[in-house]
């Protein structure tokens, strides 16, 4: 950035200019007229700060970002080591440091997904009035994320005719200019995430690994999973044939990847109920699924921005498919939530209704349109839900890892006095519970959903072992990570929970 700047002027990036831009001080700051070249991002829109002595005009709701500075990531770790993305394959590149190379990575996977949209498109009518009006109103609406909650999401249909006209949706090049839009755009997301030891955005990539990988496992009923497609007309039926349209539509899996990387989008560091205790103005907003909400409406504003045209146009052209990737986003990201007691009852009794097996050991005899897609709403829950979560059903070493860095982020906030108790005092016995009481039910929801195949046994197998490990290792972990944060906290000329993280 430097090497572009021009005398007496100040350049900012477009993740700086979006945080002003938040915060009410959008006439401080003009885009540059051309973009600049930015060594391992490629061209970039930058600002001009102009820090203008004119009034300030504060945007509504949700569009003030801050960025508190809360618990720390454990020292000496690899700064080499990959995030548990199997595939990842920029890793080893020169002259990346490792946000750049996750970028790249999650770059590339919706890439792929974008061109699936694109190569299973149909002929569209020219809708761009109506989808312009939709798009306004997605950012002005003045309803909450939480207000647009649906219990059921109602995924796209096609006739049978078309599906086997169309057949599997082929590769397309979604040519540069959604290219280099798709890549500011994750770039400046990773921006958005604050240094936190746990909610950062390797985390995000973590979890985008896990959606990624549970996404390509749902398999087929006529591969032995003994989900019979319900709907009985032959005219009608879901682009996936028997996975209750998620496996072959890109669209649903774009919105899941998608809400999978903006999820925790300027997490505070700390949990919901810490947010409301002490007020904030996001918490006088929401109310409830604080964090969750702002990371829905700081990312969507983002997405809704001029410069993101051509990527908006890859990802809908209709009307109806925007409607149904803001539902599948805002649904997705909320069910990250798995405090709330409202949404955790609606959840329960959806499952209930969709899954359950009756006295006599049957399964439900739920079924038609809207059976499908109750089913595949709750699939798509419990995918991101698993995902993010998904260190608990990995390896140990990875398991451990993250649970490190939680603490660190959880303990951190204590000492900065955003916590009421010590939670190193529980958190021996407090893991013992999320095992039993929320990690092992969701792996055995994965296995009795019966889409997953093999991954639902591995999720289940690996939380059970890694759940047994920690009664016999954990306290000793738990004195293991003290010891790291005090050791931290001496040699640092600020306390640790206050310094910045370093991979």
């Amino acid at each position: 950035m430097e090497s572009s700047g021009e005398r007496n002027r100040i350049q900012v990036s477009q993740v700086t200019a979006y945080l002003l831009k938040g915060a009410g001080l959008s006439n401080w700051i003009i885009p540059r007229s051309t973009k600049v070249f930015v060594k391992g991002k490629g061209e970039m829109q930058t600002y001009w700060l102009t820090k203008s002595s004119k009034s300030i005009k504060t945007k509504p709701m949700h569009l003030k970002a801050e960025l508190g500075p809360v618990g720390e990531r454990p020292e000496n770790e690899d700064s080499s080591d990959r995030t548990e993305n199997e595939d990842h394959d920029f890793l080893g590149i020169e002259g990346m440091n490792k946000t750049e190379r996750l970028v790249e990575w999650n770059v590339e996977i919706l890439t792929s997904l974008l061109e699936q949209i694109v190569g299973s498109r149909g002929e569209v009518t020219d809708q761009s009035q109506t989808l312009s009006n939709a798009e306004r109103k997605s950012w002005t609406s003045g309803t909450t994320v939480l207000e647009e909650f649906t219990p059921i999401i109602q995924l796209k249909r096609f006739d049978a005719e078309e599906l086997k006209r169309r057949g599997k949706p082929t590769s397309t090049d979604i040519g540069d200019e959604a290219k280099s839009q798709l890549r500011n755009f994750i770039s400046s997301i990773s921006g958005l995430y604050p240094d936190n030891a746990f909610h950062n955005f390797e985390h995000a990539s973590h979890v985008t690994a896990s959606v990624k990988k549970l996404l390509a496992r749902i398999v087929n009923t006529d591969e032995g999973n003994g989900l019979g497609a319900s709907i009985p007309s032959d005219t009608v039926i879901d682009l996936a044939g028997h996975s209750y349209g998620i496996t072959s539509d890109p669209l649903t899996q774009f919105a899941v990847v998608f809400s999978a990387v903006i999820h925790d989008v300027l997490h505070p560091g700390v949990p919901n109920t810490q947010l409301l205790k002490e007020n904030d103005r996001w918490a006088q907003i929401y109310k409830k699924s604080i964090a969750e909400q702002k990371s829905v409406d700081i990312a969507w504003d983002l997405l809704m921005e001029d410069e993101y045209a051509a990527l908006r146009a890859c990802i809908y052209q209709t009307e109806a498919d925007f409607q149904r990737f803001r539902q599948l986003v805002v649904n997705t990201v909320l069910a990250t939530d798995i405090v709330d007691k409202e949404l955790q009852a609606l959840r329960k009794a959806r499952w209930e209704t969709a899954f359950s097996m009756d006295a006599a050991g049957d399964a439900s005899n739920d079924s038609g349109v809207e059976s499908e897609d109750r089913k595949a709403t709750i699939v798509i829950e419990h995918l991101i839900q698993a995902s993010d979560v998904s260190h608990t059903m990995q390896h140990w070493h990875i398991y451990k890892k993250w649970n490190e860095r939680f603490f660190m982020e959880c303990y951190g906030a204590y000492k900065q006095g955003r916590a009421d108790f010590d939670p190193s005092h529980n958190w021996y016995k407090g893991e013992i519970g999320f095992f039993d009481f929320y990690v092992i039910p969701l792996a055995k929801k994965l296995q009795s959903c019966g889409v997953f195949g093999v991954s639902s046994h591995e999720y289940l197998n690996y939380a059970t072992a890694n759940r047994e490990e920690w009664v016999r290792d954990g306290e000793a972990l738990v004195r293991q990570y003290l010891l790291k944060f005090n050791e931290r906290s001496a040699n640092l000329a600020v306390p640790p929970e206050q310094a910045p993280f370093t991979s």
